[in-house]
Parts: structure tokens; C-alpha cells; sequence
């Protein structure tokens, strides 16, 4: 069986061949001692990124032999969770968790063999026979079984060439933004203070009052507002990264309750504090409505409106970004009122922290800059977001 695929260079019109995955690449078993690798060369599922970005290097190395060898050029999969796509291609020698595939071709270009591992149609295929629920994993044999297509030698080169360039403009283009998010997280530590500071590291120019002490109940409202009659279906939650996000949109399901009518109903622009915590969130997480024009959250989030006669909105959601606003929180909340992943603060007492803040004129004038970066970061995601779309479409458009 041969056949070609819908896009292909021109210089190129013969058929391809049709193989099975085990006739072209064999998974490694090779073991290695740990204490040969370093953080450069030991793998794991946690170090291997998503979307084509490479490898991490590691925190720790396990102290033990159950280490799997890789070689250069090999490809290395994760075994945990497959739709997370996490793909290498080792330009390096080393060892990898036993939860990580390591594939190495015997049969064509191991780069075209990796964007073939890389491709929607393998991901999907894995994710047909993996097992588990929660933590799916994926099959070898299935996987051996993988039925594709490949080109002559010098077509394969020529594909992987173009899809190799295009990868690495995705790189560099991921880096400008991790670039952009460590400069504006630098920015918003110097640009704001704790509570015993009389103001920040950094001013702008033209300001030199000193920054006012005020509770939170001075500058914002509790919202206490219910969701009566069921009026609002869009179920909430916060996530780190995206902020207040409906749960259908995350979970792509509702974990809530069918009757709503507890909770809060939110409007664009209000706030929630979690008080959940973790490592990076210490004293949990405080994120603003901005996706939609309402929605509702659980009871168990203090959620509240800034007064705009003494607090700009903007200002106030990136000072919720920085951790000057922890001090508040751990003079009421010491490391002691913490119960079940939850701190012990009332709802008076959170609103009871002191905060520092300047005149609603440098307010705004610091939320104009941090908008303007906010701004550019959301330009360059999203040109990220379209050569990941361009890649996928390549991978689909020019593989069978």
C-alpha cells in the first residue's frame, strides 16, 4: 500500500512507503547508573516541555539504577499523560525515568521520525489505548502497531529541514515571551511595597509622596451579592495562570453543584481571594473578572469590588500579582492558621489587611506602564499561538 500525502515540495512526486512504527524504530531498555548523569543529561516527564520547546534541566537525580539510557538523536515521549505532548528530540547522551519512552529509528531520518511522534494523529492514536483515568499512560505495544507513511530519504530530510526552522522560530519566539514575563515580574516588584515600606524601590518620574497605609475595607467592598434564581449558569474558578476562568472552559466540565443560588454572583472587574495555598502561592491567590461580564463562585472565595474613588482597578490587579501584598496577610495568618490546604482568616480580618498604597494619580500611572507590557505579552502569545496553529497544519497537511 502506498500513497502521498496533500501537500508535498515539487520537486517530489514518487509514492510513499507504508510501515508500522515497530519496523522502523525500536523503544530503548538499556539501563544507566544515575550516578553517571548530571542535571543536563537525567530526564524526566517533568522536564520535558510541551509544544516542541525542549528540555528543562532536572531539580534532582534519583539515586538509583532504574534509569533508561538515550542516545543523540533519539526521540523521548512521555509515557504519563501523552495528550500533554511531550516530545524531545535528544541532542545530547543520557538517561531518562523509566515513565519516559525512548525510540530510536533503525528505518528513516530519526528528525522526520519525531515529528511524526510529534503529530496529532500519533498523540491521538496513544491516547486510544492509554490506561487510566487521572493520569492516563500509553501503551507500547499499541504504539509498535502505529500504522504511517514515509518518503523516499531525501524527501524526509527536506520536511524535517523546514519543520526543524519553523520549531525553532517557536522557540525563540516562546522566549521573548518568558523574556517579557520576567521583566514585567521584575518591574512589579520594584513598582510596589509592603506594608513597613514608606514606598516602592522604583518611582516614576514626577512622584515623591509617600505612599498612604490603608486596610483593604478602605479601597474596596465585600460583594455579597447571591445568585437567586439559579440567574447566572457560568460556574467560576481561579486558575493561577488564567486568572477567573469559568470551569467548563478549564475542567471542560462543571464540578459544582446543580443549585447555585449560594453562590456569589460576580461582575466584570471584581476580585476573588482563595485562600488555598501552595508553593507558589504561599498565601493563596487574589485574581480579578475580566473573560466575561458575570459570573458565579463558590462561597468559600472572599470576593469584593475596588472603590474607584480611592483604588484604580488595574493598579489594584497587578499588585495582586506581586507578593507585597503576603505581608498583609501573614500578620493575621501566621504559618500556624493553616488547616487542610486552607489558611484560617476570616472574612473581617481579611479585610482588616493593611496594604500601602500611592495617590490614585500614580495609581494609574503605574497600571498605564505594567498595561502597556501586559499588552505586548498578549501580542506575542498570541503570534506564538498562530506558528504552533501553522506547525499542526503542516504536520497534518504534509505527513499521511
Amino acid at each position: 500500500m502506498s500513497d502521498v500525502p496533500p501537500l508535498r515540495f515539487p520537486e517530489f512526486s514518487e509514492e510513499w512507503e507504508n510501515v508500522i512504527l515497530k519496523d522502523i524504530a525500536d523503544f530503548q531498555k538499556e539501563r544507566i547508573s544515575s550516578e553517571l548523569l548530571d542535571e543536563n543529561t537525567y530526564v524526566s516527564t517533568e522536564n520535558i516541555l510541551q509544544n516542541f520547546e525542549g528540555v528543562q534541566s532536572a531539580n534532582s537525580i534519583p539515586a538509583n539504577t532504574n534509569v533508561i539510557a538515550y542516545k543523540e538523536n533519539d526521540i523521548l515521549l512521555s509515557n504519563i499523560r501523552p495528550y500533554l505532548k511531550k516530545v524531545w528530540f535528544a541532542d545530547r547522551t543520557g538517561g531518562c525515568s523509566a515513565d519516559v519512552f525512548v525510540l530510536r529509528s533503525n528505518g528513516c531520518e530519526p528528525k522526520f521520525l519525531y515529528n511524526v511522534i510529534a503529530s496529532d494523529k500519533f498523540i491521538n492514536y496513544v491516547m486510544s489505548g492509554a490506561k487510566g483515568v487521572k493520569m492516563p499512560r500509553g501503551d507500547k505495544k499499541q504504539m509498535e502497531c502505529f500504522n504511517f507513511s514515509i518518503p523516499t530519504v531525501a524527501e524526509q530530510r527536506k520536511i524535517s529541514k523546514t519543520l526543524s526552522l519553523l520549531g525553532e522560530r517557536i522557540a525563540t519566539q516562546n522566549k521573548i515571551i518568558e523574556d517579557l514575563k520576567k521583566l514585567k515580574s521584575a518591574i512589579i516588584d520594584k513598582s510596589f511595597c509592603c506594608p513597613n515600606e514608606s514606598s516602592p524601590q522604583k518611582r516614576l518620574t514626577g512622584f515623591t509622596d509617600e505612599w498612604l497605609l490603608v486596610q483593604l475595607s478602605d479601597i474596596c467592598q465585600r460583594v455579597r451579592t447571591k445568585n437567586a434564581n439559579n440567574q447566572c449558569t457560568s460556574v467560576l474558578t481561579i486558575a493561577a495562570q488564567f486568572g477567573l476562568v469559568s470551569q467548563e472552559d478549564f475542567f471542560n466540565k462543571s464540578v459544582a453543584s446543580d443549585n447555585l443560588e449560594g453562590y456569589y454572583l460576580l461582575q466584570k472587574g471584581d476580585f476573588a481571594y482563595n485562600k488555598s495555598y501552595s508553593g507558589d502561592y504561599a498565601w493563596g491567590a487574589v485574581k480579578r473578572l475580566e473573560c466575561y461580564s458575570e459570573g458565579v463562585l463558590s462561597p468559600l472565595y472572599i470576593c469584593f469590588r475596588p472603590d474607584t474613588r480611592r483604588i484604580d482597578s488595574d493598579f489594584l490587579a497587578h499588585y495582586f500579582e506581586s507578593k507585597k501584598w503576603y505581608e498583609g496577610i501573614a500578620d493575621i495568618a501566621g504559618e500556624g492558621a493553616r488547616n487542610h490546604g486552607l489558611l484560617n482568616l476570616s472574612v473581617n480580618d481579611y479585610f482588616k489587611t493593611i496594604h500601602r498604597i500611592p495617590s490614585l494619580q500614580e495609581q494609574k500611572a503605574i497600571a498605564n506602564v505594567l498595561n502597556k507590557l501586559t499588552s505586548k505579552i498578549s501580542i506575542e502569545k498570541k503570534l506564538y499561538d498562530d506558528l504552533l496553529l501553522q506547525r499542526q497544519y503542516l504536520l497534518r497537511q504534509i505527513f499521511i
